[in-house]
């Protein structure tokens, strides 16, 4: 009877998260989905609370009262710029349950090997699944459990290191040891060895051996991407869950684990793959280290950056009739979104055309700027993705530009030596006047310097964005 209604229980939950997903399409649809995923979730928990080998039941209720407050907690606490670091903290957490379920699963076929046939019999649980292996069975059970400890063990290093270069606790640029590639290469062979060893017998030496190594690869690998890649690695990181999920969902014998596991890996590795694409950059390379170096010197920006005030710009906005506006992390981080809304009604009921250009990797995770957009209820027909809107850029009066760098840098095409050398950009230069509100002159969080800021045709809006928006409201009545 518990066995049944787990089962049934789960293949419900694996279709409302297939639900979730496929909501998640579509900024009309998300917050359904959003509902679809905390039922499913709901339910699955409570299936294996319940379902076969469930007990220690204060000791579950505890834990899960706890994970609540502190996810509430959290949840009320973090701004929506920390969004993207939050995301990562959450990818370590699943990276080191990864690993600990795998311990747990070696330590517990220890126990069932050294007991009796008698003894064996009455077990129950994971416990009684180990025991009812053939020896063959076993082996591969160990494939699963290695496996789901290496990828575990690699997701929450790097996890934690992206966290640290979101949030600004580690250097942004690219950083790897002497031997660079030559490191994680050795350190996966030796991986590869230890697996063989411990397929064989070799006792919990070379698991621990295994998971140091690969504590070492998550480590050096996403250090090793610069800040430019961080959507990437993002989305990278959730795949990289997913799979140690689905590997320990194989470990121990739960479907519904190895489903989520499945669809949370694969969905992360089309979003980047993707993201690569629209990047023009390949996802080997990018996983591989990130195109955080140079391969020479990069070209020298002649000119000066010209300033202009609230007047200038709003004098522009009345005069224009098209107005594109290209929204990056630091609207986020100034919470300038309600500002940039009311800008929007404001143009908009004077007959301009004004639309929002997004490129793919506009923030630091993905979709980050569609988000902050919806909450402030701007119409979603108006915000374009980057190939349904470059090519207007000739034909628009103006461009504001709110907080962004690389997405909109002319070096991307003009300097082959630029670390984003290659990668699609807004065009937005190509617009017959483009205004950038940001802080001050300092360069983007990739460190990368942007030619755009020094153009003719650029005028720099110094200032918080949300103050700079907010100064231009009264002036375009």
């Amino acid at each position: 009877m518990e066995n049944g209604f787990s089962t049934a229980a789960y293949v419900v939950a694996a279709v409302l998260f297939i639900l979730s997903l496929g909501g998640l399409s579509g900024q009309e649809s998300a917050k359904r989905a959003v509902w679809y995923g905390i039922v499913g979730m709901g339910l699955a928990v409570l299936a294996t609370l319940i379902g076969p080998g469930s007990g220690l039941w204060l000791l579950s209720v505890i834990l899960i009262a706890a994970g609540g407050i502190i996810g509430w907690f959290v949840a009320n606490r973090v701004q929506m710029t920390e969004m993207p670091q939050l995301v990562a903290a959450m990818h370590s957490l699943v990276g080191l349950a990864a690993v600990f379920v795998g311990y747990n699963a070696y330590i517990e076929m220890a126990r069932v090997g050294a007991m009796g046939a008698e003894e064996q019999h009455a077990l129950k649980g994971f416990a009684a699944l180990i025991a009812h292996k053939t020896p063959v069975e076993l082996s591969i059970l160990r494939v699963e459990l290695f496996l789901g400890v290496f990828i575990g063990a690699v997701t929450f290093t790097g996890s934690v290191v992206a966290f640290g270069k979101l949030a600004g606790k580690v250097t942004s640029k690219a950083t790897k040891l002497p031997g660079g590639h030559m490191l994680n290469a050795a350190a996966a062979i030796l991986s590869v060895i230890l697996l063989i060893l411990f397929i064989n017998g070799a006792g919990a030496w070379a698991l621990i051996a295994m998971t140091l190594l690969a504590f070492f690869i998550g480590y050096h690998l996403i250090m090793g991407i610069g800040g430019a890649d961080m959507p990437v690695v993002v989305s990278m990181l959730n795949s990289y869950s997913g799979w140690a999920a689905a590997a320990i969902g194989f470990s121990l014998g739960n479907d519904l684990l190895i489903v989520v596991g499945a669809l949370v890996g694969s969905s992360g590795a089309i979003l980047s793959y993707i993201m690569c694409k629209a990047m023009n950059r390949s996802f080997i390379s990018v996983i591989l280290g990130g195109f955080g170096g140079t391969s020479g010197p990069a070209m020298e920006v002649e000119g000066e950056q010209i300033a202009i005030d609230a007047d200038g710009v709003a004098s522009a906005l009345r005069d224009a009739d098209s107005v594109i506006i290209v929204p990056g992390y630091g609207m986020a981080v100034a919470q300038a979104q309600q500002a940039v809304s009311e800008l929007t009604r404001k143009l908009r009921s004077q007959g301009k055309d004004v639309r929002f250009a997004i490129h793919p990797v506009a923030g630091r995770l993905p979709g980050h700027m569609n988000v902050l957009l919806a909450e402030a209820k701007v119409p979603y027909d108006i915000v374009l993705e980057m190939d349904e809107i470059n090519e207007d850029f000739p034909d628009t009066d103006v461009v504001i530009v709110i907080g962004s760098n690389d997405i909109v840098n002319p070096a991307a095409q003009e300097d082959p030596n630029s670390p984003i050398a290659g990668m699609p950009v807004l065009e937005v230069w190509r617009a017959k006047q483009v205004f950038v509100s940001k802080r001050g002159q300092g360069t983007g969080y990739s460190g990368i310097e942007n030619p755009l800021f020094y153009k003719e045709n650029t005028r720099m809006f110094y200032g918080d964005a949300k103050d700079s928006v907010n100064q231009l409201l009264p002036l375009i009545d």
